[in-house]
């Protein structure tokens, strides 16, 4: 009885060669650029520079790495246009330290300690609805920490990234159908010779 390949072809069963000469090779893309890191390396260094991008709106790295980090920045963008006006107002009462005329808090003696008195007052804030509140969280497992340094150390302030790109970016892009960055050739760079770009936001 003869026996046949998987693609149609006679094999020789007694002498065990089979017919079939045709080999049928699938070539499967890589989806990213390893960038010549392990995994948990070039992940922390995608997500630095994708923050670094969106807080200074413009980078300058290898070819390699600014087409790996468009990639999420321009997710991270589109994301944000999506949910920028998925939000609510509502008012709620704060307590704001009374200040006096020179802009300084006031103090009582209480108890025999000196404490800042509080006033409560009516504050509007944005509350998200809850895909922004999810959309919020996606961007936060990306974006690092951002902290504004001072001259004094109260004067240290933390930025959240998030909010820059549903209150500041988003209103820029909202007409634009993709394509919020750009990335200009430089030249080789010194040493290795990789090719230095700028990558920045339209």
């Amino acid at each position: 009885m003869p026996h046949y390949t998987a693609c149609g072809h006679l094999t020789d069963k007694t002498a065990g060669a089979v017919g079939c000469t045709t080999e049928w090779r699938i070539i499967i893309m890589a989806k990213y650029r390893k960038l010549g890191r392990t995994s948990d390396q070039r992940k922390a260094l995608l997500r630095s520079q994708v923050t670094a991008l969106l807080y200074h709106g413009r980078i300058v790295t290898t070819e390699a790495r600014a087409k790996e980090v468009r990639k999420l920045a321009e997710k991270m963008i589109a994301l944000a246009i999506k949910e920028a006006d998925n939000y609510e107002e509502v008012t709620v009462k704060a307590k704001v330290a009374r200040k006096d005329k020179d802009g300084k808090r006031v103090r009582e003696v209480v108890d025999g300690k000196r404490v800042t008195v509080y006033d409560e007052v009516d504050k509007k804030i944005k509350k998200d609805l809850p895909s922004r509140l999810h959309a919020r969280r996606q961007m936060l497992k990306v974006l690092y920490p951002v902290v504004e340094k001072g001259s004094k150390k109260r004067e240290t302030k933390k930025v959240d990234l998030p909010d820059k790109l549903f209150t500041e970016i988003a209103p820029k892009y909202k007409d634009r159908q993709g394509g919020y960055t750009r990335i200009v050739k430089i030249g080789p760079r010194k040493g290795d010779a990789a090719m230095e770009v700028v990558l920045e936001l339209v």
